[in-house]
This record gives structure tokens, sequence and C-alpha cells, in this order.
């Protein structure tokens, strides 16, 4: 028995979500809590040790992208429902919005963490004497994992949302021949 298209993006926008999550966790578990200072003339030359932590929060950050938002959106079956009559459902209006508030926030926190402890990589010469060589500050990564997972569920109730207004879009006869849509007609 094959799986219907939505629930094959319902799988796929859960597997991401997990996935980010997981990849961003393991980041904020490898990231070493500091670098080894190296006394030079006048600078100190952090050298910290090979860590995942900016490839797996990259990783994260890409996971999290907008699949869900793909979903809401795909035609399914090849049966089109206008943007208009999704959103004037206002459970699914709302949740729309707080998912890609809470998407925008996860993706947005994951590159912050990685790009800041990429700096500390790349920058790693500094002039003043006492310099400890601390990493990027520690949990961002971890809060930064629970935002991705927050977001796949907020996905996932869109959804279920969607799902509930095209069986409601296409039972009230709107939906003509399953070609690309119809519409809604003007009154």
């Amino acid at each position: 028995m094959a799986l219907s298209q939505s629930t094959q993006l319902g799988l796929a926008t859960g597997l991401f979500g997990v996935l980010s999550f997981l990849l961003a966790v393991l980041a904020e578990i490898n990231k070493p809590p500091y670098g080894t200072p190296i006394q030079g003339q006048d600078v100190v030359v952090c050298r910290f040790p090979r860590d995942p932590s900016v490839a797996l929060g990259a990783l994260a950050a890409a996971c999290s992208a907008a699949l869900g938002a793909l979903a809401v959106f795909f035609p399914y079956g090849g049966r089109h429902i206008p943007r208009e009559v999704l959103f004037a459902h206002t459970p699914l209006y709302v949740f729309f919005h707080v998912a890609v508030g809470v998407t925008v926030a996860g993706a947005g926190t994951t590159v912050l963490a990685t790009a800041s402890e990429a700096m500390l990589h790349a920058r790693n010469v500094h002039r003043e004497p006492g310099h400890a060589c601390p990493t990027a500050e520690t949990g961002v990564l971890g809060g930064a994992a629970f935002l991705n997972l927050d977001a796949m569920l907020f996905w996932i109730v869109c959804l279920m949302l969607v799902c509930n207004v095209r069986e409601d879009y296409f039972d009230d006869g709107h939906g003509g021949d399953g070609g690309a849509g119809d519409g809604i007609e003007e009154k």
C-alpha cells in the first residue's frame, strides 16, 4: 500500500525537523569548551581542536529550511487550492504564520551560533596577552535545535489543517475535475 502525497510530505517534514534537531544537538555536544592558547610575541594564537560543530550546525540550518511551507502549497494529485481559500481558514492562517516565525527564529539562531563559532576558528589571533581562547556561547545551538523541532511540529499541524481545508474545498464542489483547479467564484 502506497502512502499518499500528503503523508509523504508530512513524513519528510518530520524527518528533516528531527534531523535538524539531532544535528544541532550533536554540534552542541561536540563543541569544545575552549581552545589552546599559544603565546607568541605580543599576541595569543588560539588553536581549537578539530570538531564538527560548524559543519553540523550548517547542516542543521539547511535541514530546518521550509519543507513545511512547500508542503502547504503543494498541489496534491494535481488539484490546486487557491491561496485565498487556504488563508481564509483562520486556524491555518494563525498556525502558518507561527510556523514561519518559529522556522525563521530556529534557522536564524542556528546560523548565528554556527557563524560565531566559525569566526572564532577563523580569527584566532588576539592581541591581549591573557586571552583564554573561549568558544562561542554554550547552549545556543541546543536552543536552536529545540526551535527547529518546534517549527517542525507547527508545520505538521499546518499540514493537518491543510488536509481539512482541502477536504472541505473539494467536497463543496469547487475542485473541478481534478485539473489545475477552478478557484472560487466571486459573488
